[in-house]
């Protein structure tokens, strides 16, 4: 049976109600269940999040050889293995009867994460779209920035009204049911170029500067330093409100997080269309130090923790979208999937150990102290994409963005 005709917009939905999914269900939702859990096997909920940040680790360490698969085979058939192997680890967190079964399912889950995230559905448009990707995958952080937005009070009301194994047995069905088939789909769609031949030095869309080890290296260490800061408080964000006195307003404003992330890329997407990804990068990497430093000024004052969720919503919003297009105007589209991989396992390594790490920081300096740290990390990070900008001089600021052939 032939592949179905999509056109971009279509598959850019698609691809985007699979990632609310994804994100959903395999990171935002598990802060919500964490207690839960917790108390139904007898275990603090900071051995819970150690043992998330664990499994996220050892998850990062597959993604160099997922995106080299990509690159081989195409993005979306590993997607469609990937919602299957998240519904199957869900089940079994669902049904675990103790502690060990559950990090087991856990690690699993987390193991199949690269397949079904950003870094693949970037991939995925990329092997279609070669460098007219940049505006598609503007369009697919758009949808999935209501990942949280989402999940975040929809667990909340779940596990008030169901036992959190309910809760997670759901999460799978969504899985097995919803984005299995639409990757299903897209896996079928031919590739704009053999993903298993090199893609020729004049169609790469590479920019005319050579990359180099230094370029990729800044590159990767500021994505992965921002990470931490975002890792540190997405997985523990209601948590971390409640804990500064916030109380019940805590929830409500970590719901501004996700139409944060969805405006400012709704923004970027008007404004931003022909300016260099690094400038954009720039701001995205200020915007969550800054975003952090108002909650420690201000805490516990409600408004200026909706600064605080705002600010950090405009940081990851725009993050999510450099991730995939400095890259891709860095490095061009040839071996994209592996180069994103590369990069992804030191981000993911990053934001392995960001949610330990600033438990155990809150735990021995304080909230005000955690935080601190945390401005301190994503001042570095925004020095490296600074570094990198003095090494790229001849590229504008305002220098619309080429295009290779496939874009027009």
């Amino acid at each position: 049976m032939p592949a179905p005709r999509l056109s971009p917009a279509v598959v850019v939905s698609l691809l985007g109600l699979t990632q609310i999914i994804g994100y959903g269900t395999t990171y935002y939702s598990f802060a919500i269940v964490a207690d839960r859990v917790g108390a139904s096997f007898g275990l603090p909920t900071s051995w819970l999040f150690g043992l998330f940040s664990g499994t996220l680790l050892i998850g990062g360490a597959v993604s160099p050889w997922s995106g080299r698969q990509m690159d081989r085979r195409g993005a979306g058939r590993l997607m469609a293995a990937g919602s299957t192997i998240a519904a199957a680890a869900l089940a079994g967190m669902a049904l675990a009867p103790g502690p060990i079964t559950f990090a087991a399912a856990l690690l699993a889950l987390q193991v199949g994460a690269p397949l079904i995230l950003y870094e693949a559905a970037f991939t995925a448009l990329v092997q279609t779209g070669g460098q007219a990707a940049r505006t598609h995958i503007t369009y697919l952080t758009l949808i999935a920035g209501f990942a949280s937005t989402i999940f975040w009070p929809l667990t909340s009301e779940l596990v008030t009204v169901l036992d959190w194994r309910l809760v997670l047995g759901f999460y799978a069905g969504l899985n097995v049911f919803v984005a299995l088939p639409i990757h299903i789909v897209l896996a079928r769609r031919r590739p704009a170029h053999d993903p298993t031949r090199a893609t020729p030095k004049g169609d790469s869309g590479a920019p005319s500067a050579t990359p180099t080890a230094r370029l990729f290296l800044l590159a990767t260490s500021g994505f992965a330093l921002s990470s931490v800061v975002l890792s540190a408080l997405l997985a523990q964000m209601v948590p971390v409100l409640q804990g500064l006195g916030l109380g019940a307003a805590a929830l409500l404003v970590s719901t501004l997080f996700g139409p944060a992330q969805v405006g400012v890329r709704f923004v970027n997407m008007v404004f931003g269309a022909g300016r260099h990804p690094l400038s954009i990068t720039l701001i995205a990497a200020v915007a969550a130090p800054l975003a952090v430093l108002m909650l420690a000024l201000s805490a516990p004052a409600v408004a200026g923790a909706v600064v605080f969720a705002v600010l950090l919503g405009f940081g990851s919003g725009l993050k999510s979208i450099v991730q995939g297009t400095l890259p891709l105007a860095l490095f061009g589209s040839e071996g994209y999937g592996a180069l994103m991989g590369r990069m992804a396992q030191a981000r993911q390594f990053a934001g392995a150990i960001a949610p330990f790490l600033f438990a155990f920081m809150v735990d021995h300096i304080g909230a005000e102290g955690a935080l601190a740290v945390l401005v301190g990390i994503g001042c570095l990070g925004v020095a490296a994409f600074l570094e990198i900008a003095r090494m790229r001089r001849s590229v504008p600021w305002d220098a619309t963005v080429s295009t290779d052939k496939s874009a027009a």
